[in-house]
């Protein structure tokens, strides 16, 4: 037998933002590490060599 929901009722609470500082993640990823950056240019480097593979072909 099927079940006929005729209404329906959705509760959300939302949490006010915190106000951010200067030791906020977001600030200290920006700032990045020496290995992040070693790590974000060996990427940079792979994709720009993927990407003369294929312009050479």
């Amino acid at each position: 037998m099927p079940l006929e929901i005729k209404e329906l009722h959705i509760r959300v609470t939302v949490n006010q933002p915190q106000p951010e500082t200067d030791s906020s993640p977001a600030a200290q990823k920006s700032e990045g590490k020496p290995d992040d950056q070693a790590l974000i240019q060996q990427c940079v480097e792979q994709v720009l060599e993927i990407f003369n593979n294929k312009t050479e072909r």
